[in-house]
């Protein structure tokens, strides 16, 4: 199938589209990069950084990344797994050896790197589970909110929850890339953060990137959805914690939107990150152009494909899990434009991304309004405006 990506044609459907979600209030503000066959075909900043002192978005703005997070922290491993300092079926416990959760029988859970980065280590992530949850009796923190504790110390309490399944047995969303980012720190030898700039972000200039913003004047303001259509988003409150639902039954996310500008809180892999929607295309371009100068391309190669065979995805019909991000294996169950081995992940504060190899197409959508920006219908209008349905002869 042929689909019209010239920038006269995705800046009519984009346009629109940003043009009519806007004014209804579905999101405050947003950042959306297109880039075909290696090129920008489409860039715009719109909407309001700050609605409340009105001011503009712009394209360089600083997001809180959320979840993604992983896929750069799951780049800095797949690097020092390229440069031999890594191993993806080297056991977990050979690098923490204090990290050792056990199954609900009782033993001593066999958990590897690869684990980690397919999210089939056996763990949770806290906003999965009932108020009171296993994680929030244990003090765990999930990466976004404003717990005072160190990564280390999070993975102690960790540790003494049992595992929600044994290692390879389930899928399932976890807080499986901060353990990751204190395996890198110990292959590494350096700090998560150093770690990450050394192995990602400073090779590919990614110089906005980091676990702090790196200026607090282009960070944009978080708001939460509109509860109806008369109230607008809701600003998040920036000192303390604020609480997003999730799905009924569920904790919720637990939020500090000031940890985006402290130095103090913990390096989370899988949600503390701070970035532009620049930077981080020019991530998705690098690893989808072959990985170099950061990994080896059979190693890039490796990242973009399931690894997770039969196993099901809750929330992802037609996708599997590749080394740090969804993998496209079924368009239809997925009911998506996309082609077969796309990419796909998002980010709690209003993100979503994509990369399509087979149309050498990569998407990056920053919003500051969640859950819309991540998981509320402007997601998939964003993607059908993106291919358009308009196919060439």
């Amino acid at each position: 199938m042929m689909y019209n990506f010239s920038p006269a044609a995705l800046a009519a459907r984009i346009d629109r589209l940003l043009d009519s979600v806007l004014p209804q209030q579905r999101l405050v503000g947003a950042v959306v990069l297109v880039h075909h066959r290696g090129q920008q075909v489409y860039c715009r900043a719109a909407g309001l950084l700050d609605r409340e002192a009105q001011i503009p978005m712009r394209g360089d703005a600083l997001f809180r990344l959320a979840s993604v997070s992983k896929p750069i922290v799951s780049t800095a491993a797949l690097a020092l797994v390229g440069q031999g300092r890594l191993g993806l079926d080297d056991p977990v416990a050979r690098w923490l050896p204090y990290f050792a959760p056990r199954q609900a029988d009782g033993a001593v859970a066999a958990m590897t790197v690869r684990h980690l980065l397919t999210h089939t280590a056996g763990l949770d992530y806290g906003f999965f589970q009932p108020p009171g949850g296993a994680y929030a009796r244990a003090g765990v923190s999930d990466g976004m909110d404003a717990a005072p504790v160190t990564l280390a110390e999070n993975l102690r309490r960790l540790a003494t929850v049992p595992l929600a399944y044994a290692p390879g047995e389930r899928w399932a969303y976890s807080i499986a890339t901060d353990v990751l980012g204190a395996v890198i720190e110990q292959a590494a030898g350096m700090p998560l953060a150093h770690a990450v700039a050394h192995l990602v972000t400073a090779p590919l200039a990614m110089r906005d990137t980091g676990f702090v913003a790196a200026d607090p004047a282009r960070l944009a303001v978080a708001y939460a959805d509109r509860t109806d259509e008369k109230t607008p988003p809701r600003r998040l409150l920036d000192e303390g914690e604020d609480h997003l639902p999730f799905l009924d039954g569920m904790a919720g996310f637990t939020l500090s939107p000031a940890r985006a500008r402290d130095a103090q809180a913990y390096a989370s892999g899988g949600a503390g990150m701070v970035g532009s929607a620049p930077d981080f295309m020019r991530l998705l371009e690098t690893l989808r152009q072959g990985g170099a100068p950061l990994l080896p391309p059979a190693l890039a190669r490796q990242m973009g494909e399931s690894q997770t065979g039969e196993l099901a995805l809750p929330f992802w019909p037609g996708r599997g899990f590749g080394l740090g991000f969804t993998v496209l294996t079924d368009p239809l169950a997925a009911a998506t434009p996309e082609s077969a081995g796309s990419w796909r992940m998002g980010g709690t504060y209003g993100h979503s991304w994509f990369v399509d190899p087979a149309q050498e197409l990569s998407v990056v959508a920053f919003t500051n309004t969640a859950l819309e920006g991540m998981a509320g219908p402007f997601v998939m209008e964003l993607c059908q405006a993106v291919y358009g349905g308009e196919q060439n002869p």
